[in-house]
């Protein structure tokens, strides 16, 4: 069986309820995945804008999940190490956990969300970004999935200056 990743909260290639975004409750979708391979020992996971200017902008970055977790719930606290075992990694806006589509006004962008089946441990700083990650992953990845879903702005934003007052709910802020 295929290693596959979902959400209940938008289908593949599917537009990201605003609840999901800067202009809604900024909170991370509710994620499931089938079964990762035998001898997976670690999951790990990335969310980036990959029509972002400048290259991938990336919204979210999370490892050392266990292998026995099927999904992530909706809302998952932004704390750097989770209750189930993962840590998050720094995303683009220079913070840690999730901080969902921000694009400026414009056509939509597209957000992938990949998750890895690894065959080890990764042994990273709480605040690893997605580059280090991925060079930690070179050669372990037993399986992978992504997931497109597609946002459209509705706010005009800077497009530069993350607008983090530290709150990290709702309430705009530039991004991508």
């Amino acid at each position: 069986m295929p290693f596959t990743v979902r959400s209940e909260a938008f289908p593949e290639d599917g537009a990201i309820p605003p609840r999901y975004t800067c202009e809604g409750l900024d909170i991370s979708p509710a994620l499931a995945w089938s079964i990762p391979p035998a001898g997976t020992q670690t999951l790990a996971f990335v969310m980036e804008d990959i029509d972002a200017p400048g290259g991938a902008f990336d919204h979210w970055v999370l490892f050392n999940l266990p292998p026995a977790l099927d999904g992530l719930p909706e809302g998952l606290p932004k704390d750097i190490n989770l209750a189930n075992g993962g840590i998050h990694g720094r995303n683009s806006y220079g913070s840690m956990g999730y901080r969902g589509p921000c694009p400026p006004k414009g056509p939509p962008h597209n957000y992938k969300l990949s998750v890895y089946a690894v065959d080890r441990g990764l042994s990273l700083p709480a605040v690893a970004t997605k580059e280090q990650l991925r060079r930690a992953l070179q050669g372990h990845v037993m399986a992978s999935s992504m997931l497109i879903g597609t946002y459209q702005g509705k706010a005009a934003v800077d497009g530069g200056d993350d607008g983090d007052d530290g709150g990290g709910g709702g309430g705009g802020g530039g991004g991508y």
